[in-house]
């Protein structure tokens, strides 16, 4: 999770996670937005499918990308924000 509020005008944070396969992207996917729904946070757009190996959640201050191991090392967005400030990272 990144603090982007320092370095990005359009979200406050970035959430970037992998899934293994298709079927953990989707599942990633779909509990994300059943927990947010439950807390009245609503999604504004949807970008990606699980079999392209990316996929984008916009809630507004917070993005949340998805990405198969391939896609998550090849678009490297942890380096391309890097003067953002890490919050939490998990391994």
């Amino acid at each position: 999770m990144l603090d982007t509020r320092e370095v990005c005008t359009f979200a406050d944070y970035f959430v970037i996670c992998s899934g293994e396969t298709q079927r953990q992207i989707g599942a990633i996917c779909d509990e994300v937005l059943m927990v947010l729904k439950k807390e009245g946070i609503r999604l504004r757009r949807r970008e990606g499918a699980a079999g392209s190996g990316w996929m984008l959640m916009d809630f507004g201050d917070v993005i949340i990308h998805i990405f198969a191991p391939t896609e998550r090392e090849y678009y490297q967005l942890e380096k391309l924000w890097s003067n953002a400030t890490p919050l939490i990272r998990i391994q």
